[in-house]
């Protein structure tokens, strides 16, 4: 049963990233594009979170938390960039 519930969270999952990729190709403004690639970190965080379950082994959740703080990163990065044109001041 829970093999089942993995399998179609996952893709469920996958088809949210499928939209989140539609709305950072067609976005409208850069504020959407940027919103589209963070919700895609978090959805494959995830996914590898779930494979971990699936497999009952620790290493993909440190996988996970390391795509966790590099999409932190990146996400403020772009959004300080949209706002003063320039990462380091």
């Amino acid at each position: 049963m829970l093999s089942f519930a993995i399998t179609v969270v996952a893709v469920l999952i996958s088809a949210a990233l499928f939209i989140n990729l539609w709305r950072l190709i067609i976005g409208p403004t850069v504020q959407d594009r940027i919103l589209a690639l963070d919700t895609m970190y978090i959805n494959s965080i995830a996914l590898i979170v779930l494979y971990g379950l699936h497999e009952g082994t620790s290493l993909y959740f440190e996988a996970a938390l390391l795509i966790a703080m590099l999409g932190f990163v990146s996400t403020s990065a772009l959004c300080k960039y949209i706002l003063r044109g320039d990462i380091i001041e």
